[in-house]
C-alpha cells in the first residue's frame, strides 16, 4: 500500500498536541484534522457513517491507482478477433458490464467491450468480431492519484480505465465503482445477486461463492468442517485470523482441502469469498 495512504485507525495525539491545536485555532496536519472529526463524532456532531465517508475521502486523496487496481492476471478479458457468439458464454457467466479487449496477450489491451453493445449486435450478426464493436479504452498510469482519476472518469463519462506500467503494458484495471467503494464502502454489483440466495451459492460441486458474513458455525455445518473457535464469528473472521491482516482482493488461503480466495474486499472488511475443494 502507498506509504502516503491515510491509516484506517490513526493514533490519538497527546495532550501537548491538543494544547498546540487549541492555541493555533486550526489543525496543523491531516492527523489533527482526523482527531477533530473523531471528537465531533464522539460528541454526536457527526454521524458514524458520515465520519466514515469523510475518512474515506481523505484516504482517496492520498491513495494511488496501484493500491486498488484489479491485477492483470485477474482481469476477465476477451480476444479482439473472437466472434461475438463465441464469447457469449463468458459474458453470461461473469455478468460484468465491461470487458477489456486484448490483442493476443493480457498486457496488450486495445479496447473495451460493453455487454450492452454485444447484446445489441449479436442478434444482427453473430459472426461479427469483437474488434468491430469494441470502444476505445482509457489508459492511466499506476501512480495516478485516485481523487484525480475519479474526477477524470466522471468528466469523460467513463466507468473503467486500464492501468499501465512504466513500459506501457497493461498492469490491471480500475473502475469508478472501485474508487467510490473506498469512500462509501460496498456497492452492490454483479456478485451481490448471490446474497439473495443465502450465504452460499454453488457454482459446481467443488466451487462455491460465499458471503463473508456467513456464521462460522453455519459454515461448519454446511461443509462438514471444524473451523469454529471463540476467536471469530464469521468465515471472514476466520480468514483474517489465519492471515493476520485484512486481505486484499485476490489473496488466497488453503486449509486442509479447502482453498479460500477473496473475491471482493475493501480496506474495512471482506465481502465475498470463493471456495474451492482441492481434490
Amino acid at each position: 500500500m502507498n506509504e502516503e495512504q491515510l491509516p484506517s485507525k490513526l493514533p490519538r495525539r497527546g495532550w501537548i498536541h491538543r494544547i498546540s491545536h487549541l492555541l493555533s485555532g486550526e489543525p496543523q496536519d491531516l492527523n489533527e484534522l482526523v482527531d477533530i472529526l473523531r471528537d465531533a463524532q464522539e460528541n454526536r456532531l457527526l454521524e458514524p457513517d458520515a465520519l466514515s465517508m469523510i475518512e474515506g475521502v481523505l484516504q482517496v486523496s492520498q491513495m494511488r491507482v496501484r493500491d486498488i487496481m484489479i491485477p492483470r492476471i485477474q482481469m476477465v478479458v476477451v480476444p479482439k478477433e473472437a466472434e461475438l457468439e463465441s464469447i457469449l458464454p463468458l459474458v453470461t457467466e461473469f455478468g460484468h458490464s465491461r470487458y477489456p479487449v486484448i490483442d493476443g496477450e493480457r498486457s496488450k489491451v486495445v479496447g473495451v467491450l460493453l455487454a450492452k453493445d454485444l447484446l445489441a449486435r449479436i442478434s444482427q450478426n453473430k459472426a461479427l468480431k469483437v474488434h468491430e464493436i469494441m470502444r476505445s479504452v482509457s489508459v492511466v498510469p499506476e501512480s495516478k492519484r485516485l481523487n484525480i482519476l475519479l474526477k477524470e472518469l466522471r468528466t469523460r463519462g467513463n466507468h473503467m480505465a486500464i492501468v499501465v506500467d512504466e513500459y506501457g503494458q497493461a498492469a490491471g484495471l480500475v473502475t469508478i465503482e472501485d474508487i467510490l467503494e473506498q469512500i462509501v464502502g460496498e456497492i452492490e454489483d454483479e456478485h451481490d445477486d448471490h446474497e439473495d440466495e443465502g450465504y452460499v451459492f454453488e457454482r459446481n460441486p467443488n466451487e462455491f461463492m460465499i458471503k463473508a458474513l456467513m456464521p462460522i458455525n453455519e459454515f461448519d455445518d454446511y461443509f462438514a468442517t471444524q473451523l469454529a473457535t471463540d476467536e471469530y464469528d464469521t468465515i471472514a473472521g476466520f480468514i483474517v485470523h489465519q492471515l493476520q491482516h485484512m486481505p486484499k482482493r485476490g489473496e488466497s488461503l488453503t486449509v486442509d482441502n479447502l482453498r479460500f480466495e477473496v473475491i471482493k474486499a475493501d480496506n474495512r472488511r471482506i465481502h465475498l469469498i470463493k471456495l474451492k475443494k482441492v481434490l
